[in-house]
């Protein structure tokens, strides 16, 4: 008997059905095992050494695996087929090999990328060993966050208590939302004015139109400023008879789109069926581990956290047969489409996420879900059978309307938008847009020149010009890709920590950085500068990706590169203060002279802290005390004897309007941001 690793129990069963009772197939539960949450864990000084800990129920199981393993010859390990999953079978390989549990056995790692009959069973006919260059990507990553986690976090809860943590990932994505936020806030409203139009083609086709020129001479968008400019337009048109001035179509094609990878299943899944990051990947985790069809648990979906978007042949043949039989062959290309993927950094090892059959149409399995199951199951389905279809032929319209106003001008209203002549993959999918609007969705009726059209109604309508929209789950995963942060597998558990910790609030399905958040992101940008930036991080990661294809298998060369600029320049200088005691010259930080209450100098000589006026004139420190007025805090704290004000050095009252009673029930930041500024 042969003993077989999974990370589920539910696959577990699922798979010790397939192979029978020559098989046992246990489970791991996922990860076995983790840096502890102190310092030390990993120890750069020894060439990144790391000490693992195993927690209690993890090792009932691993005790379980071992005893298994007694009477047994072999083991095979068959975690999931990504980097995590690599992890987690050398994480148990090495528990049990310091057991002693592996003498004399045969150690075999199998991947499979959907839990189907056929499928696990053609995995256990090619077995290989551990992927060492996953593993070291692996190490290299968990030492770097772990790093950079257990390094700046305590920094902020000395410097800024109520902030929780920072990371390397974590840090980056909050700073987008921050800067989203910085934007909206200095974006300054215009107002304009258009003036459009409902008309009717001969056929009683109703299509709209906007006024695009006036007397030949082309009007952009905030050229129409007033309400009289307007009003006098509607009047000059009202009552005249309209006609086509000029049509001109092109013809064009629209290819379907590439089936799902991890990120884009996760946005289309927030535009189209309200699903958060945590609930689709939640859903797709028990389609891929299967479902009871017929007495039999199939898996639906290939394994959902991958950054690759093409298919193996044996699926493109089984698509393009369900197409053939399902819509006929002018649906059909002539030949198979392949894709790659346009994301930075991206690896492209596994498969898209796909149906394991594509003709298990979603209405066959309806009364095997539930309704968010089913959905998912939907949506998955025809984009992938969408991806294999013909492209859409459409004829992208533009008319224009025109008519002798009153006034003696000629006024000209535009309307743009396209004629659907073959609708191809647009007859099974279509894709949702996060924030702006998808020109082809308006579809012009047929018209001619010279046409007579008619009007339902002119109207002059108020407009104002709109901040950037804050970012959705759907448009910060996005561009996380696009940046190259990230990777399938930590996209949610990003957002989830930022949430967590009470960095960004989600209202109305957009993320809303909270005010800790916002004084987090501006420390970090003012003392950990180059940690924070996008392209660094993303290099870091390319870095790193390198190391898991191969390409660099000196994993603590990695870090150690890392590890020295980050120490060197950022950790060793963010607690050091330019200030010198007068009286012993010892020199001293702003963690060691700390105002407020319940805080002793360590110097007995050191006269009362004297802030200089210079200090607000800073560029990071105008930025933080907004922030903290915005949060009505106390901005400016008085000094550790309670006597004077920082700023405006009012013995009794600050200008900003904290009374001497509060100053010891000020909030605890008060107490240690400006110290930390004034290193600067």
């Amino acid at each position: 008997m042969t003993v077989v690793v999974v990370e589920s129990p539910a696959k577990a069963k699922t798979i010790n059905k397939y192979l029978g009772n020559d098989f046992k197939v246990l489970a791991s539960y996922g990860h076995v095992r983790d840096l502890p949450a102190k310092d030390g864990s990993v120890k750069p000084d020894e060439d990144f050494a790391m000490d693992w800990e195993v927690d209690g129920k993890s090792a009932k199981r691993l005790s379980d695996i071992a005893t298994a393993l007694k009477d047994e010859d072999r083991l095979i390990l068959a975690t999931d087929p990504d980097r995590e999953g690599e992890a987690i079978s050398w994480h148990v390989l090495e528990v049990l090999r310091n057991k002693g549990a592996l003498k004399g056995k045969a150690v075999q790692r199998v991947v499979f990328n959907a839990i189907t009959k056929q499928s696990v069973l053609d995995a256990m006919q090619n077995p290989r060993d551990i992927d060492a260059a996953l593993v070291d990507a692996y190490l290299a990553r968990r030492a770097l966050d772990y790093l950079v986690g257990f390094s700046l976090s305590p920094v902020l809860w000395r410097k800024l208590p109520g902030a929780r943590s920072a990371g390397r990932v974590q840090s980056v994505a909050l700073r987008l939302i921050c800067d989203r936020e910085l934007e909206i806030e200095a974006f300054r409203a215009q107002e304009y004015w258009s003036v459009d139009g409902a008309f009717v083609t001969p056929q009683g086709a109703e299509f709209q139109a906007s006024l695009g020129a006036i007397s030949g001479q082309r009007l952009g968008k905030l050229d129409i400023k007033t309400e009289a400019d307007a009003r006098a337009i509607e009047a000059a048109v009202k009552g005249a008879r309209f006609s086509v001035d000029s049509v001109e179509s092109k013809p064009a094609k629209r290819h379907p789109y590439p089936p799902f990878r991890t990120s884009t299943l996760q946005q289309e899944a927030s535009r189209k069926l309200g699903f958060s990051s945590a609930r689709t990947m939640q859903l797709a985790q028990r389609l891929y581990e299967g479902v009871d069809i017929g007495g039999e648990t199939v898996g639906l979906i290939t394994y959902m956290r991958t950054d690759g978007v093409d298919m193996a042949g044996e699926a493109i043949a089984q698509a393009r047969n369900a197409i053939l039989k399902n819509f006929g062959e002018p649906y059909l290309p002539s030949a198979p489409r392949r894709y790659t993927t346009k994301a930075k950094n991206a690896q492209e090892a596994h498969e898209a996420i796909r149906p394991t059959d594509m003709f298990r149409h979603p209405a066959s399995v309806r009364k095997a879900l539930d309704d968010d199951q089913l959905a998912l199951y939907d949506l998955i389905w025809k984009r992938t059978i969408s991806s294999q279809m013909e492209s859409a032929e459409l004829e992208r319209t533009t008319a224009d309307i025109g008519t002798d106003g009153h006034d003696g001008k000629h006024y000209s209203f535009r309307a743009t938008g396209s004629v659907i002549k073959f609708d191809g993959f647009l007859k099974v999918y279509h894709e949702d847009l996060d924030d702006a609007e998808d020109e082809d969705a308006r579809r012009l009726p047929p018209m001619a020149k010279g046409d007579s059209i008619g009007v339902r109604k002119i109207e002059a309508a108020q407009h104002f010009t709109e901040p950037p929209p804050r970012y959705s789950e759907a448009s910060i995963i996005k561009k996380l890709e696009e940046l190259g942060i990230g990777r399938p597998s930590t996209y949610v558990s990003i957002l989830s920590t930022l949430r967590d910790r009470g960095y960004v609030k989600l209202e109305r399905k957009r993320l809303i950085p909270e005010d800790k958040g916002r004084v987090v992101t501006a420390f970090l940008e003012s003392f950990f500068g180059r940690y924070v930036e996008y392209d660094f991080t993303a290099d870091l990661e390319e870095r790193l990706d390198k190391v898991s294809n191969g390409e660099n298998r000196l994993e603590n060369r990695c870090c150690a590169i890392f590890w020295r600029d980050f120490r060197g320049g950022a950790l060793r200088n963010q607690g050091a203060s330019r200030h010198q005691c007068p009286r012993c010259s010892e020199r001293y930080s702003g963690a060691s002279y700390l105002p407020g209450p319940r805080r002793r100098r360590r110097c007995a000589r050191m006269p009362v802290l004297q802030q200089r006026p210079a200090l607000f004139e800073t560029r990071q420190v105008r930025l933080v005390c907004r922030l903290l007025e915005l949060s009505r805090l106390q901005v400016h704290p008085s000094d550790d004897r309670g006597r004077r004000c920082f700023r405006c050095r009012s013995r009794r009252r600050c200008r900003v309007g904290c009374r001497s009673r509060n100053r010891r029930k000020s909030n605890a930041a008060n107490w240690t941001l400006w110290p930390v500024l004034a290193t600067r």
